[in-house]
């Protein structure tokens, strides 16, 4: 920019890297004291605490950070595996942390989103071992790119390798997150008594609204474009 014969320089505004969201729930929850101990002691004990925040790193297993009001403490870095909402039964499945989260996260950039047609579902995920395991849906975590001066590495915009994160209170006691073609959600008055089996594709395609690009409204001034009309495949011929 030239203002008075001097060149300023504008200032750019710089997006911060959201890889640490809110954590959306306020409840009461219990960690597996083992996992604040790099699990060399502590098993079968628990700690009060309520979650604070989500961290997503590319490459790795979700972080939780973790208020524990009766020390006043925050604890970081947990992973799903450590945190329940009741004590764990030994004769539940206890499920690892590669059951919980299959998938790592796919990009520094995320988002946690309530999505309300689902809230307070029953669901109910397929599981490593050919189980199924029921719950209740929380909220979803998403991941993007969203600043083009940074290349993505990562699979986060690829159609046929892009997950979404589903947050489950699971009936056992822990959480999981599980991608949608690994789940079903049961809302009492929609489903019918018997549903149906999924024999969907996996979604391969990038759709755009303007890649034929044979509307074009550059040269002109109409409010509504109402002068134009779209060419066919025939008149381009």
């Amino acid at each position: 920019m030239l203002k008075n014969g001097l060149i300023l320089l504008r200032k750019e505004k710089k997006m911060a890297l959201n890889f640490v969201t809110p954590f959306p729930d306020f409840s009461k929850i219990l960690v597996r004291k083992e996992f604040t101990q790099n699990e060399k002691r502590g098993h079968g004990e628990y700690i009060e605490g309520i979650v604070a925040s989500i961290k997503s790193i590319k490459g790795q297993a979700f972080r939780f950070e973790t208020y524990f009001y009766q020390y006043g403490a925050l604890y970081d870095k947990l992973p799903l595996a450590a945190l329940c909402w009741k004590e764990l039964d030994k004769n539940d499945d206890i499920l690892p942390l590669d059951f919980l989260q299959i998938w790592d996260c796919l990009s520094y950039w995320h988002t946690t989103v309530e999505k309300p047609l689902l809230k307070g579902l029953r669901c109910e995920f397929l599981a490593k071992n050919g189980k199924r395991y029921q719950g209740e849906y929380l909220f979803t975590i998403d991941t993007c790119n969203p600043d083009p001066r940074i290349p993505d590495f990562t699979f986060s915009e690829t159609p046929d390798e892009h997950k979404s994160y589903n947050f489950i209170k699971m009936d056992n006691g822990q959480f999981a997150a599980q991608p949608n073609n690994r789940m079903r959600f049961f809302d009492p008055s929609l489903n019918p008594r018997e549903l149906k089996t999924p024999d969907f594709e996996v979604a391969l395609t990038n759709y755009s609204c303007e890649e034929h690009a044979k509307w074009r409204l550059g040269d002109t001034t109409s409010h509504t474009y109402d002068d134009r009309t779209e060419e066919t495949a025939d008149d381009s011929r």
